[in-house]
């Protein structure tokens, strides 16, 4: 007879390798109860985790000793979750949804979390969204075919969006910037990785040549790949190497 084994499952997020007195510590195990866990960000000291457990909500912990505190909620989104970043330097959460919306939230003074809602101009759901590495524009990919550059315009005082549309022929599941700040790398449901630039001159110098190219302006694209010789399937992650010079990703039929 099968044993049905679904209420004994949990959902556990590793953290990251450390090195302890020159030995390799163990990965270690946090649960969080049976609930599956779409989507998680770590802030940049690693004290803290930002999570959606396929719902519209994001719970927010903070480590306490061996155990996890529940520090926050953030609960503005109407449809699941889809993606969260939570930028290590200025200590901004972004999350985005299907509901076609994305939000920025911002630590006040009396640490409570505020949100500003970002003009992501889509008709379809948001799949992911990335901070850029100077933490001054954001990305997100969504079911619309296209990737809305996000950054902080003054005079709005807001968050706004341009968008990079063409050639993309169906869902984009995966971004990863550059670390020039400039180039982003996107996969998608139509079986191709492409490398964009994402240069916006109001927030930003104009870049340097990199081995992608030297022509930059907003929306081009500088190279496209099929995700194998026989055409592949969907592309689930991207990913820049450190110095940008390569460039790696995993795909459904890998």
């Amino acid at each position: 007879n099968q044993v049905d084994r679904t209420n004994y499952l949990v959902t556990a997020v590793p953290c990251r390798q450390t090195r302890v007195r020159g030995k390799t510590k163990m990965t270690t195990v946090h649960n969080f109860g049976v609930s599956p866990i779409s989507c998680h960000s770590w802030s940049g000291d690693r004290k803290s985790l930002a999570l959606s457990q396929n719902s519209n909500e994001v719970t927010l912990f903070s480590s306490s000793g061996s155990d996890w505190k529940q520090t926050g909620l953030l609960d503005q989104h109407d449809l699941r979750v889809t993606s969260i970043d939570w930028a290590p330097k200025t200590n901004r959460i972004v999350t985005c949804s299907s509901d076609r919306n994305a939000y920025v939230w911002v630590l006040d003074d009396n640490a409570v979390w505020k949100k500003t809602l970002v003009l992501l101009r889509i008709n379809r759901a948001a799949t992911c969204v990335r901070w850029s590495p100077e933490e001054n524009k954001f990305a997100v990919g969504s079911g619309a075919k296209i990737i809305s550059i996000c950054y902080h315009e003054k005079e709005f005082d807001g968050w706004v969006s341009k968008h990079i549309k063409k050639p993309m022929q169906s869902t984009v599941t995966s971004i990863d910037w550059h670390p020039n700040n400039i180039l982003i790398a996107a996969g998608s449901t139509d079986f191709k990785v492409r490398v964009f630039s994402s240069f916006v001159k109001d927030v930003e110098a104009r870049p340097s040549p990199t081995e992608w190219g030297s022509k930059m302006p907003m929306g081009y694209l500088m190279k496209e790949f099929s995700n194998s010789s026989a055409g592949g399937g969907w592309v689930h992650a991207v990913s820049f190497s450190p110095d940008g010079s390569k460039l790696a990703w995993a795909g459904h039929d890998s």
